[in-house]
């Protein structure tokens, strides 16, 4: 599966600034902490980086095609990437194999504070789907190390950036997750939390739940998207035995389908409806409000 709507794995173009990449990610001299970001042309990871960068710290930016080459399944690129690190943006993969000797690795090079981007719900589904997060999870709390977990509902951005951009496009966005309400989180939001984990103290231990400030149901959130777009959307709610075949006709493969089924029965089944109070124990404000998203993000012109 290439993204779900969880995760925050994008590796499509490096939109970080790569003008002044030699002196904030490879001095030897360094006296101030060193931060390593996974995953930083993702959704997260692309707006973590220039807010900690602009807050003065010095940042190594890492993804498959990046400013700093990282892959999870190639070994050899983990060390060059962790030296000298002292906090950790971690954005587990989907295969959850190589995070224990990755998290083991990090802990043994010096990194002591990790921040793990999680799904809200983790603690109830263990590894039966996005098992990374859930094994991420587990061994940043074997380690030894300062930890802190947050646990997210689903983007509001997964609507103009990710999963279900396209079928909008298209005009239908169909899901098997009935008249279930979520509140969505704002990305923003996340990397403001995840910028102030990585560099304040009292967090330690903690697993943070993010969501939006108001629970809606798709069909409404896709509603907003029409009126604010001016553009012909609707939502369709349909069964998951149908979803899974309408992903396996777009081609999408077996194993991955079936997660993206399992993924939003467990949505509908309101696991993620409640609201959180991540975002305000945090960061001591509220979430921002998926109408403002669907404002900004239209005004931006993310569904033409």
């Amino acid at each position: 599966m290439t993204t779900t709507p969880h995760s925050d794995r994008s590796d499509r173009s490096d939109r970080s600034d790569r003008s002044d990449r030699s002196d904030r990610t490879d001095r030897t001299d360094r006296t101030d902490p060193l931060f390593l970001v996974l995953g930083a042309t993702g959704k997260t990871g692309r707006r973590v980086v220039p807010r900690l960068r602009a807050a003065g710290h010095t940042v190594r930016a890492a993804s498959r095609s990046g400013e700093t080459r990282f892959d999870w399944h190639d070994r050899t690129t983990w060390a060059p990437v962790l030296a000298g690190v002292t906090g950790l943006y971690l954005i587990a993969p989907e295969d959850p194999e190589p995070v224990d000797d990755f998290v083991a690795q990090a802990a043994a090079a010096g990194v002591r504070r990790f921040v793990v981007l999680s799904g809200r719900g983790a603690d109830v589904s263990g590894e039966s789907f996005l098992p990374g997060m859930a094994r991420a999870e587990r061994a940043v709390a074997d380690a030894g190390v300062d930890w802190t977990v947050v646990r997210a509902n689903n983007f509001a951005q997964n609507f103009s950036e990710d999963f279900f951009h396209a079928p909008l496009l298209g005009g239908r966005l169909a899901l098997p997750v009935g008249d279930t309400v979520e509140p969505f989180v704002d990305v923003e939001d996340i990397a403001d939390v995840v910028v102030a984990l990585l560099t304040e103290d009292g967090h330690t231990h903690r697993v943070y739940e993010l969501s939006g400030p108001r629970a809606l149901t798709y069909g409404a959130a896709v509603a907003e998207i029409a009126e604010a777009s001016g553009r012909p959307m609707r939502f369709e709610a349909i069964s998951p035995e149908q979803f899974l075949a309408e992903l396996t006709a777009d081609g999408v493969p077996a194993a991955a389908a079936q997660e993206f089924t399992d993924l939003f029965t467990f949505v509908a089944e309101g696991h993620l409806s409640s609201l959180a109070t991540g975002v305000r124990d945090v960061l001591g404000r509220e979430p921002k409000d998926f109408g403002a998203y669907v404002k900004s993000a239209a005004a931006a012109g993310a569904w033409g």
